[in-house]
């Protein structure tokens, strides 16, 4: 494994042994993902693996950058905020309304942050280039569906499973993979209207949209009632328009 990565989930595995409230719940579940993905890159899983591993690496630390501020007591971006404020606010919930909360704070804010950071703007311009980031971009999504049975067996080991759940379990999975191909495919989209701000020298007002439209959507997340009918009601992921 490369050694920044390598370095990467030392840490993360370090962080969890102090967690002691709900963040831990998403911060396993994304420890695991990381290094799914690192053992993709070891087994040369994508067109261009040197790069999934700098992606990777900008893309985690946007995550772990929130949480050392939120551990501090410091400003994290809103989607955080609200996402931590619920780990503590509500320790009640369901373990899979934490990693929701999480993961839509993390891909819908993080991920076009962390494609615009190892994708130039010249990178966008050309075709084969962009084809080539695309494509290790919708490949990650294929890892993280096959991790999604497994997660869903770490989630029961630490939740009280009802009749109910075990019911709904098939279902719950599949509506899981369908939300993270929905949100990948906006990201992407995102990630463009971003390049375009970014070329006008319009990103950091560009990216406060985004921010307000994440927050937002896990505001949402996080009032009571079923997590996934709401997922299925307002989608997972948000859209920038394309001048915002």
């Amino acid at each position: 494994m490369e050694q920044e990565l390598a370095a990467l989930i030392a840490g993360m595995r370090a962080d969890l042994a102090t967690l002691d409230d709900a963040r831990r719940f998403f911060h396993a579940t994304y420890l695991r993902t990381t290094e799914a993905i690192a053992d993709e890159i070891d087994r040369g899983g994508f067109v261009d693996n040197p790069w999934v591993s700098r992606w990777d690496l900008a893309f985690a630390r946007f995550y772990t950058d929130a949480l050392d501020a939120d551990r501090r007591g410091d400003a994290v971006p809103g989607p955080w905020r609200i996402a931590f404020g619920a780990a503590r606010a509500q320790p009640d919930q369901p373990p899979l309304r934490h990693v929701l909360l999480g993961l839509n704070a993390h891909i819908n804010y993080d991920l076009p942050q962390a494609l615009l950071a190892v994708i130039t703007s010249e990178d966008f311009d050309n075709p084969s280039t962009r084809r080539m980031r695309e494509r290790d971009h919708e490949h990650v999504d294929v890892v993280l569906r096959q991790r999604v049975g497994a997660e869903d067996a770490e989630l029961a080991a630490v939740s009280r499973v009802t009749l109910l759940d075990r019911l709904m379990g098939p279902a719950n999975r599949m509506a899981s993979r369908r939300f993270l191909a929905e949100a990948r495919r906006k990201v992407w989209h995102n990630a463009t209207v971003l390049d375009r701000a970014r070329r006008r020298g319009a990103q950091t007002a560009t990216l406060a949209v985004l921010e307000t439209l994440c927050e937002q959507r896990v505001r949402d997340l996080t009032r009571r009632g079923p997590v996934l009918i709401t997922l299925a009601r307002k989608g997972f992921g948000v859209t920038l328009p394309a001048s915002p």
